[in-house]
């Protein structure tokens, strides 16, 4: 019997990828670079199935790809604002997700931003490894505590709840959160988490202000100038979420007057490519994308991809379906 070909558009952890080497015909890119959207249309006629990550770009023009094979979309990745799922359900094509494998990894992110932007820490180690510390001193390089701080959560979904968990029990913060819907009160119970009807109030109260909403028109740009203006001169600013949510050009005229303290990032809007105006600012620590990048997340991202694919071809319904 022949065996669905499916392509991977990055390579995968090696766990995961045997997985899929075992099962099915697959092509992996090993290139290191995302697919062109010429690659992406070539793919679309000769596979069954694709497993893109959040570096390809699937939009309306290649889901309009002339005698298509392409029946299974199973993205590796929670997010999904990459894919056009409108286009995908007009061409008739499953599309999933992974979600919940990395909740826990990418909250351990956000706390880390949090100390680091807090305590200076990016540019402490910048300053050691360019020769310029010359020793302990009573005033060098002074941070700000978190403990007693409001955090404020800008979206409240799984992540933002495991977040607030972690900053609460960890760190002693006060939990403050924003969402278009608001939650439970069970849930705003075992958070201890205050609910506050603007994004706008929620700036304005917040000692760290840590972003958790989807990309999108609808949030594109939502921190811009003029909510950053309401922040505190000695707020923080954490995005974990999409980069396309901060103007980038913006918080980097904020920090560098010193409307904000300072911001922690591991996302931005052009990746891989970061604003230039961000790189030479000591008050923001910029890292690489690190979000769910653990050897136990990767790994089990990639199983629950391959679940999804699994049951798409066996005719089941896809646990992770988006479209």
């Amino acid at each position: 019997m022949t065996r669905p070909k499916v392509l991977l558009t990055r390579p995968w952890p090696e766990a995961a990828q045997a997985y899929m080497q075992a099962h099915y015909d697959t092509t992996v890119n090993d290139s290191g670079k995302p697919l062109t959207p010429e690659q992406l249309k070539a793919a679309m006629t000769e596979y069954d199935a694709l497993c893109p990550t959040v570096t390809d770009k699937l939009t309306a023009e290649i889901f309009a790809t002339p005698n298509a094979r392409v029946r299974m979309i199973g993205n590796f990745g929670a997010g999904y604002e990459h894919i056009d799922i409108e286009a995908a359900k007009k061409a008739g094509i499953v599309v999933s997700n992974t979600p919940d494998v990395l909740t826990e990894a990418t909250a351990d992110i956000a706390l880390m931003l949090m100390l680091m932007a807090s305590r200076r820490a990016s540019e402490g180690e910048r300053q050691l490894r360019e020769g310029g510390w010359k020793g302990w001193g009573t005033t060098a390089l002074m941070g700000q505590s978190l403990e007693d701080k409001t955090l404020g959560l800008v979206g409240f979904g799984r992540i933002a709840q495991v977040t607030a968990h972690k900053a609460r029990t960890a760190l002693g913060m006060k939990i403050a959160y924003f969402s278009r819907r608001q939650t439970t009160a069970d849930i705003e119970t075992a958070h201890e988490a205050r609910y506050v009807g603007s994004l706008e109030d929620l700036a304005a109260q917040s000692d760290v202000l840590s972003l958790h909403t989807p990309g999108g028109p609808e949030t594109y740009h939502m921190v811009n100038a003029r909510l950053l203006g309401l922040m505190k001169p000695t707020a923080i600013l954490i995005n974990t979420a999409r980069g396309s949510v901060v103007n980038e050009e913006d918080l980097a005229a904020a920090l560098k007057a010193g409307t904000i303290w300072s911001a922690g990032l591991d996302v931005y809007e052009r990746e891989p490519v970061v604003n230039p105006a961000l790189l030479p600012l000591n008050n923001v620590v910029l890292l690489p994308h690190l979000g769910s990048a653990t050897i136990e997340t990767r790994n089990a991202m990639g199983m629950r991809a391959a679940k999804n694919v699994d049951q798409f071809f066996a005719g089941e319904p896809v646990g992770d379906r988006v479209a």
